[in-house]
């Protein structure tokens, strides 16, 4: 499984939405799923699924799922 696919799953787990659902363009907060609730098990999967530990202006930052990919590749994570 590549970094993409990983990605897409830990929105998955963590949103509890479709594969389909899930792109670049998907916002924080346009998706009843996403709420900030879900955030902090949105941001919790992908720091488990990666094995990295985000800050808090990452963590803040990570609005949409290009964002996330974003802040990522700032952790030596590429796409």
């Amino acid at each position: 499984m590549d970094n993409q696919q990983k990605l897409v799953q830990s929105f998955v787990q963590a949103l509890g939405v479709e594969e389909g659902q899930v792109t670049d363009q998907l916002t924080y907060n346009t998706i009843k799923e996403w709420d900030s609730t879900a955030h902090m098990i949105l941001i919790s999967e992908i720091e488990n699924t990666f094995d990295v530990m985000l800050d808090t202006d990452d963590i803040i930052d990570m609005s949409t799922v290009a964002k996330a990919k974003e802040i990522l590749a700032n952790y030596d994570i590429s796409f």
